[in-house]
C-alpha cells in the first residue's frame, strides 16, 4: 500500500484497510497452565529464563492496559495478544511441508520472470494449503521417535496437534525460498547473447550469496524498524490476519468455514479458467475491439491492440494481464491504482500517439521495441561492434553508427531514473516530521541500551508484543555477520577468478550504496507497503565506474546485470527479511527460529531457481532471442532484452557517449526532475492544504511511467474496473464483506493461476512439447486478430 493509499483511505473512510472491527475476531484460546513439552528440533534452547509479572496479566481483554494501549489500534484488533510458548515450531512436519511448498514455488516464480507478464507464486496459497496439509500430517503420521545413531539427539515424526507456529514457519520458509532470484539475469544473458556458460557451481553460489548478503543487511535496519510498534509493516499485518483466520478455523468458527469454501471455489474456478487465455483460447487474453471493427486497418490495429499497440478500449480476461502486481487490484488502495492507471494512460494513450504520429522526438523507428536499433530501425548488430574480449570496436561502431532506443524506452528510462531521487525527497519533505520523531526515539533507545548492556532491543519497548517476545532469545549480531561473511567470500572468490565480469573494487561500491538505501527505503516500506525499485540506476552507476581508468578491461555487457543483482538484492532482500520477521513478531515465534526458517528456505529454493534457468534456456531460448516468434507474446524475453540493452549501453558504449546522442541527452535531467518536484509539491501543499496535493505521490506515478509497455499494454483497463469494484465500491459500501473475503479471494486467484501454470507445464511441456492446434481463437498471425499491426 502506497503512502497515498494510506492517506487517501483515512481521508475517505476514517480507517485504513487494516483498521477493522473486531466483531468476529475471537480471542485466542487460553494456553494450558502446563502441558507436556513437545519435541522439536530446536527444543527448549530457544527459551530463556524469564519471569515477569506481566505474563500473568491478561491484557487482551483490557485495552486500557498500558501494554495494550502502546500498540496501534490496527494491531490490537488483528493480532492475538496471547502466546503459548510450548507450541512446537521446527518439527519433522515443518521440514516435509517446506520441501512440498518451496520446490514448486521456486520453479513457478523463476519461470514467471522469463515471461512478459509475471504472476509470482502466491504466498497466500502456501498459507492456506499449509493449514490443511499440516492437519493431514498430524492425523496420519505415526508418533514415532527417531534417534540419531551414536547421539542423544532425537525427534518425533508427529509431536502432537498441528501448531499455528509450524504453520507460520512453513509460510516464512516459502517466502524466502519459493521466489525468483535476481542472479538469473547475467547467467541467462551470458549464454543467450554471448555464448558464455557460467559454471553451474559458480552460478548457484552467486545466487545464494546475493540473497544471504541481503538478509545480512537486514541487521542495519532491524533495530530501528522491527520492534517499534508504530511500524506496522502492512503486508506482514495482512498475512497475520490470515493466520488468525486459521486460528479461528481450528475452533470451528462458522465464518472461517465459509471463508474456506469461497477460497476453494475461487481456486478451482481460476485454475480451470486460465486454460483458456494461456492455452486453448488465447484470444481472450486481449480483447481488441477496434481490431474487430477494422482487422486490416493499421491505425485501428495500433490504437486497439494490447499486444504491441496502445491498448485503447482493450480488455483482458487473463489474470496475469489484469493482475500486474500480485493481487494488486484486490489489495492495493484504489487511489494508488488510479495513479498507476493514469501513468499507463499518459504513457500509452498520450505519449505513444504523440511519438508515432506527432513531433515527439526525431527518431520514429522501433517505438514498441526495447532492443537497440540502427539509424534505419533495424536491430543493431551488437556482436559485430564488439571485439573478441567483448569491448567496443571503434572502427565497426563508426561503420554501423550510433545505437538508438525506441522513444517509449527512452521515456521509460527517464522516469526510471527520476523515481529514485523523487522517493528520497518525498520522504524528506512529506515524511520529515515522522522521520525526525522516529530518529529521536531511536537515539533515546540506543542511549538506554548503552546504559543496560545485555538487554535485547525489544526490552526498550513496553507494548504487549515485545513483552511476550522477551521470553525468547534474540538473534545475535554475529549470525548476521557470519551470513554476510559467507556471501562476501563467495563473491570475492568468484570475482577474483574472473567468473562474474566485474572488477572486485566495484563490489565494495555496490555494497556501500545498498547499505545507504536499506534504512530509508525499509522505513517507507514499513509504514506504507510501497517498495521503490532502483530500476536501472545501479547499472548506470556501473557504467560510469568501468569507463574510468580503474575500470578498464571490465566492459562486458553482462557486467551491469551482475552489479545490479548484487546492489539491488542487498536491500530488496533486507526488506523482505524484516517483513517476515515482523510476521514472526506478531505471531510470537522465537526470533532465532524465524531466522533459521528464512535461511533454510534459500537453501531449498536457489538450486531450483538455477534448474529452471537451465530448462528455460534449453526449451525457450529461440523465443527469448527472437529467432522464433511467440504468437502469445509471453515468451518474448522482454526483461532479458532490456537488461542486454542496458548492458551494452552502459558497459560497452558508456553513459558519456550514450547521453551525447540527441534523443538521449534529456536523460540526465531526470535526476533533477525527481529531486525537485516533491519539494515543489510540498510547498504547494503547505500553501493550499485543501487541494490535497499530498495524495499525489509522484514516486508512484514515476514508477508507473517507468514500466515498458511495448509487448503488453492490455489488462490495465480491466484492472481499473476490477479495482473500482473491489477497492472502492465494496470497500466503502460493504466493508465487512471486503474485510472477510478480499484477501481470501485474492489468494485463491493467484494460487489458481500458478496451479494452472504448473498443470500446463506438466501436461503440455515437461515431456514432449504439445502445442495447441491453431483455430479462430488461436490465430497463427495474431491471437487478438489485429492483422495489420506493424
Amino acid at each position: 500500500m502506497g503512502l497515498l493509499g494510506v492517506v487517501r483511505s483515512r481521508f475517505r473512510t476514517g480507517k485504513t484497510p487494516f483498521e477493522v472491527a473486531s466483531t468476529d475476531h475471537e480471542p485466542a484460546a487460553t494456553s494450558p497452565a502446563k502441558s507436556t513439552p513437545v519435541d522439536t528440533v530446536l527444543g527448549d534452547e530457544e527459551k530463556v529464563n524469564w519471569t515477569s509479572e506481566s505474563v500473568a496479566i491478561d491484557p487482551e481483554c483490557d485495552e486500557n492496559h498500558p501494554e495494550v494501549a502502546a500498540l496501534p489500534i490496527t494491531v490490537r484488533q488483528l493480532v492475538s495478544l496471547k502466546d503459548d510458548p510450548e507450541l512446537p515450531t521446527i518439527t519433522f512436519r515443518y521440514f516435509v511441508l517446506s520441501v512440498v511448498f518451496v520446490v514448486p514455488g521456486a520453479f513457478l516464480s523463476q519461470m514467471s520472470y522469463f515471461r512478459t507478464t509475471e504472476a509470482p507464486y502466491s504466498i497466500f496459497f502456501v498459507q492456506i494449503a499449509c493449514h490443511y496439509a499440516g492437519h493431514f500430517l498430524a492425523r496420519v503420521l505415526p508418533a514415532t521417535k527417531i534417534r540419531a545413531p551414536w547421539t542423544q539427539w532425537s525427534f518425533s515424526l508427529n509431536p502432537g496437534p498441528w501448531s499455528i507456529k509450524e504453520h507460520v514457519l512453513v509460510t516464512l520458509t516459502a517466502a524466502s525460498g519459493a521466489t525468483y532470484n535476481l542472479g538469473y539475469t547475467p547467467i541467462a544473458l551470458a549464454e543467450l547473447y554471448y555464448g558464455q556458460v557460467i559454471n553451474p557451481a559458480v552460478a548457484i553460489f552467486f545466487m545464494l550469496a546475493i540473497v544471504w548478503i541481503g538478509y545480512a543487511f537486514a541487521a542495519l535496519a532491524r533495530q530501528l524498524l522491527m520492534h517499534d510498534p508504530e511500524y506496522i509493516w502492512p503486508q506482514a499485518l495482512m498475512q497475520t490476519t490470515l493466520f488468525e483466520t486459521f486460528r479461528r478455523t481450528d475452533k470451528s468458527s462458522p465464518l472461517a468455514r465459509r471463508q474456506m469454501k469461497i477460497f476453494f471455489f475461487s481456486l478451482l474456478g481460476m485454475t480451470l479458467w486460465q486454460f483458456l487465455p494461456e492455452y486453448v483460447f488465447p484470444f481472450t487474453s486481449s480483447l481488441a475491439f477496434l481490431c474487430w471493427v477494422a482487422p486490416h486497418n493499421k491505425v485501428a490495429n495500433f490504437v486497439g491492440s494490447g499486444l504491441g499497440g496502445m491498448g485503447f478500449l482493450n480488455l483482458s480476461l487473463d489474470w496475469s494481464n489484469i493482475n500486474w502486481n500480485m493481487s494488486s487490484i484486490m489489495l492495493t488502495p484504489f487511489w494508488t491504482q488510479v495513479i498507476l492507471f493514469l501513468a499507463f494512460v499518459f504513457n500509452c494513450w498520450v505519449l505513444l500517439p504523440a511519438a508515432k504520429w506527432g513531433n515527439l522526438g526525431s527518431y520514429h523507428h522501433g517505438l514498441m521495441s526495447n532492443s537497440l536499433l540502427t539509424a534505419n530501425g533495424t536491430t543493431y548488430p551488437v556482436l559485430k561492434v564488439l571485439t573478441s574480449d567483448l569491448r567496443l570496436n571503434e572502427t565497426a561502431y563508426e561503420e554501423y553508427g550510433p545505437m538508438y532506443m525506441g522513444l517509449q524506452n527512452v521515456w521509460a528510462t527517464f522516469f526510471d531514473y527520476a523515481k529514485l531521487p523523487a522517493a528520497i525527497t518525498w520522504i524528506a519533505t512529506f515524511g520529515f516530521v515522522q522521520v525526525a520523531g522516529n530518529l529521536k526515539r531511536v537515539i533515546a533507545s540506543y542511549s538506554k541500551e548503552s546504559r543496560s548492556m545485555g538487554e535485547g532491543i525489544h526490552n526498550q519497548y513496553k507494548d504487549r508484543l515485545n513483552v511476550i517476545q522477551q521470553q525468547y532469545k534474540e538473534i545475535p549480531w554475529w549470525w548476521y555477520l557470519a551470513l554476510f561473511t559467507v556471501g562476501f567470500v563467495i563473491l570475492i572468490t568468484a570475482l577474483a577468478c574472473g567468473y562474474l565480469f566485474i572488477p572486485i573494487w566495484t563490489l565494495f561500491v555496490a555494497l556501500s550504496t545498498a547499505a545507504i538505501c536499506v534504512i530509508p527505503f525499509a522505513w517507507l516500506y514499513a509504514i506504507s507497503n510501497y517498495q521503490i525499485a532502483t530500476g536501472s540506476f545501479n547499472e548506470l552507476m556501473y557504467g560510469y565506474m568501468v569507463h574510468t581508468k580503474a575500470g578498464e578491461g571490465h566492459q562486458h555487457p553482462c557486467g551491469p546485470s551482475v552489479y545490479g543483482a548484487i546492489a539491488g538484492d542487498a536491500w530488496y532482500r533486507a526488506q523482505y527479511m524484516l517483513q517476515d520477521q515482523k510476521i514472526g513478531h506478531y505471531m510470537h515465534i522465537p526470533p532465532r527460529t524465524v531466522f533459521f526458517s528464512q535461511i533454510f528456505g534459500t537453501i531449498l529454493g536457489v538450486p531450483i531457481n538455477y534448474g529452471v534457468v537451465r530448462w528455460i534456456l534449453i526449451t525457450k531460448g529461440d523465443f527469448l532471442t527472437g529467432a522464433k516468434s511467440d504468437p502469445s507474446n509471453q515468451w518474448t524475453g522482454q526483461k532479458l532484452t532490456s537488461s542486454n540493452t542496458l548492458g551494452v549501453q552502459y558497459a560497452v558504449l558508456g553513459p558519456k557517449r550514450l547521453f551525447a546522442q540527441k534523443e538521449m541527452s534529456i536523460l540526465p535531467w531526470s535526476f533533477l526532475v525527481g529531486a525537485v518536484l516533491p519539494p515543489l509539491l510540498y510547498l504547494l501543499h503547505r500553501m493550499f492544504p485543501r487541494w490535497r496535493v499530498d495524495l499525489w505521490n509522484v514516486s508512484i506515478f514515476f514508477s508507473g511511467m517507468a514500466v515498458f509497455y511495448g509487448n503488453i499494454s492490455t489488462g490495465y483497463t480491466s484492472a481499473i474496473i476490477g479495482g473500482y469494484v473491489v477497492m472502492y465500491h465494496i470497500y466503502r459500501r460493504h466493508f465487512e464483506v471486503w474485510r472477510r473475503y478480499s484477501y481470501m479471494v485474492a489468494a485463491a486467484f493467484d494460487a489458481g493461476f500458478n496451479l494452472n501454470m504448473l498443470l500446463i507445464f506438466l501436461f503440455f511441456g515437461s515431456g514432449k512439447l504439445i502445442s495447441m492446434p491453431n483455430w479462430w481463437g488461436n490465430n497463427t498471425t495474431s491471437v487478438e486478430r489485429c492483422f495489420a499491426l506493424d
